[in-house]
């Protein structure tokens, strides 16, 4: 697959204008069967922009090609026999897709051949799944707020390990952005998000909290025939608790950037934090009930939310907190999320017909070549590479030129004095 090519962010004074010519695109799924029979719980991009996932209550795992809507282009993944709860994507592999259902089983999924690879017993509902960004490990958590971490092998099937029973709610957890995990952040439902150190220290205690995890008889013999991980429950040392917010936190999401860490609480409200030292810089109060989602623009310029309460999609900006954009529903949109690759795309769930993509059916900002970017407003742009805005390139230039100018200069009158000399 070819690169994708670089993009530039659109400041916030020209966003608005951009974004009000996308088009939305509906893909309608014909499972649903009436009223909430086909809700939607969960939506995920894979790492390219070029796939999309969706999970739904009545079991239905699809995956979707956003530049074909028709169903006939999708792949619909059985083997669930729960509602879908969380769906992700392995980072370093575009076609590998983990779900967790409500039957008690995470499994992975090769897109590509429509199988299913491998299925994970959690010992009971499950509800989260994240992956670590080098692919090593998927941490999949159980509604009864123990987390089941799961570790991918190169060529042996994944296995399952200790449990790590929590003693608070716990909805939502992501991993350091960058290389093998050593951090993990929780939600937590006295308001708080956990920072704990990864891995878990070793159990200590052969003591089970709830089922062990174990692979699904319903796998291949290679895989069933793996060890059951032992019996015991381990707990992760805490390093850092951020006081979110004054109920549950329910949902959260790092910027691309790593600038700022988004928390959506069910109080209504998104905390912006600034990782750098950890102090909330500004508070995002437009939703009308729980922040069930929050997503970051592919650049990091842009923040939103879903909520299962109220109507519409208020899009902001994450360095000032002002609105620049709204999407109008007809109902409640708990599931949103960016394009996580150059374009300003939104996916979002719940209006009637599906899943629905702002920008899929065209508009000014549907490709890199059809809109005229401005550069980020930063020295650095992300992924730290070093950027060097064009008005700043001519004093740039300036600076560098004039030393060496001095240096031929007097060389010049050196090799003129010398041969003076010698005359």
């Amino acid at each position: 697959m070819a690169p994708t090519p670089p993009r530039k962010s659109v400041p916030k004074d020209r966003f608005p204008a951009v974004f009000a010519t996308l088009k939305t695109q509906t893909y309608y799924d014909p499972s649903s069967r009436g009223p909430g029979s086909h809700t939607i719980r969960t939506i995920a991009w894979n790492p390219t922009g070029h796939l999309i996932a969706t999970g739904s209550a009545d079991r239905t795992l699809r995956i979707w090609n956003p530049e074909k809507p028709q169903v006939k282009n999708s792949t619909e993944l059985r083997g669930h026999a729960g509602a879908i709860e969380r769906v992700a994507w392995n980072p370093t592999k575009e076609a590998v897709l983990a779900s967790v259902s409500s039957d008690g089983t995470c499994r992975f999924w090769d897109v590509r051949t429509r199988t299913c690879i491998a299925s994970i017993s959690l010992g009971g509902e499950g509800l989260t799944v994240v992956w670590a960004s080098d692919g090593s490990l998927a941490l999949a958590g159980r509604k009864d707020d123990t987390l089941i971490p799961i570790y991918i092998h190169p060529d042996l099937p994944p296995t399952a390990g200790a449990p790590l029973a929590q003693s608070l709610q716990t909805n939502q957890t992501i991993f350091n952005p960058v290389g093998s995990p050593t951090t993990l952040l929780l939600t937590t439902g006295d308001g708080s998000v956990k920072i704990c150190s990864w891995p878990p220290p070793p159990p200590t205690a052969a003591t089970a909290n709830g089922s062990t995890p174990s692979h699904n008889p319903g796998v291949s013999p290679s895989r069933s025939s793996t060890p059951a991980p032992p019996a015991s429950s381990a707990s992760l040392q805490t390093l850092h608790t951020l006081h979110a917010h004054t109920s549950a936190c329910v949902s959260l999401a790092l910027s691309p950037t790593s600038r700022y860490l988004a928390i959506g609480g069910s109080d209504a409200l998104i905390s912006l934090y600034d990782t750098h030292d950890w102090i909330c810089r500004r508070t995002l109060s437009s939703l009308s009930g729980s922040v069930k989602t929050v997503s970051f623009s592919w650049d990091g310029s842009y923040v939103v939310g879903g909520s299962d309460e109220g109507t519409g999609i208020d899009i902001a900006h994450a360095e000032t907190g002002e609105t620049v954009a709204r999407i109008e529903t007809t109902a409640p949109a708990p599931c949103v999320a960016f394009h996580p690759n150059g374009k300003y795309w939104i996916a979002y769930s719940g209006d009637p017909g599906g899943l629905k993509i702002v920008g899929a059916a065209g508009g000014v900002a549907a490709s890199a070549s059809s809109l005229d970017q401005s550069p980020v407003n930063s020295s650095r742009s992300q992924a730290g590479t070093l950027h060097i805005p064009l008005q700043d390139l001519h004093p740039y230039l300036i600076g560098c030129v004039g030393p060496v100018i001095r240096i031929v200069i007097t060389t010049v009158i050196h090799y003129v004095a010398a041969t003076i000399s010698v005359m």
